[in-house]
């Protein structure tokens, strides 16, 4: 744990979307520099459960708390250091990758030093350095979620929200997208949703939610421990 990279916790987290109760007494520890794979399948609370971590709700009962170097971080700061990318196409199909970096540079007011350094980093490392003119409306499903990634990484944030990021993707975009999150897992705290039972192992600390409660929060291997189970998403068969 990297004490120096922001943790959350969540203690009693209800909140109620219309006549649904999205979550219900939900308490959670994201422990800082770790990726956090929020598990679950549709209607699980996992989309409801990232937006209230990135600000955009606000819980009906409980609190959510962030932290950096053991001290508590009040929310209207904490807002700047985070990025997040919901699951919606959230991009302008009529704008280049490039012109999709620039316009987020402008948001950020970055350099235009730091942006060139940046951009052709990020760029490269997705693989995207050959179509950084290529309209995202012409991007394959993978490309096009990998041009959202490095989109909100560009102000190299302390806490990154990833809503179901490999939903609706090919497999080699689900692998590229995921050793896109390990690379920069060091340098910040990832919180990932997705409702493929296998990326659970891909994560450092599973969260699985079902019907909008947590089942089970703890390592991987331990999980399965617990419930004598040899995949994760066994436990939905208990």
């Amino acid at each position: 744990m990297n004490k120096n990279l922001i943790s959350v916790s969540l203690t009693k987290v209800g909140k109620k979307m219309l006549e649904t109760q999205a979550l219900s007494d939900v308490s959670l520890n994201f422990e800082s520099g770790k990726i956090h794979g929020v598990i679950g399948p549709d209607g699980a609370g996992k989309t409801t459960l990232i937006r209230l971590l990135a600000g955009l709700l606000k819980p009906d009962s409980g609190k959510i708390e962030y932290f950096k170097s053991g001290n508590q971080i009040p929310n209207t700061l904490i807002r700047k250091r985070i990025a997040y990318l919901p699951q919606e196409q959230s991009l302008y199909a009529d704008l280049s990758c490039m012109e999709h970096l620039e316009f987020f540079s402008n948001i950020y007011n970055m350099s235009k030093k730091d942006f060139k350094q940046k951009s052709k980093k990020l760029l490269e490392m997705v693989g995207l350095s050959q179509f950084a003119d290529r309209k995202a409306g012409n991007l394959s499903g993978g490309m096009y979620k990998k041009l959202g990634v490095i989109c909100v990484l560009l102000n190299s944030p302390d806490l990154l929200l990833l809503d179901e990021p490999t939903i609706g993707v090919d497999p080699l975009s689900r692998r590229d997208l995921w050793n896109l999150i390990h690379g920069i897992s060091n340098e910040m705290t990832v919180i990932c949703s997705t409702s493929y039972m296998d990326e659970a192992e891909k994560c450092g600390k599973v969260h699985i939610l079902n019907e909008g409660k947590v089942l089970a929060s703890d390592l991987p291997g331990n999980i399965k421990k617990q419930f004598k189970i040899k995949k994760i998403e066994e436990v939905f068969l208990l």
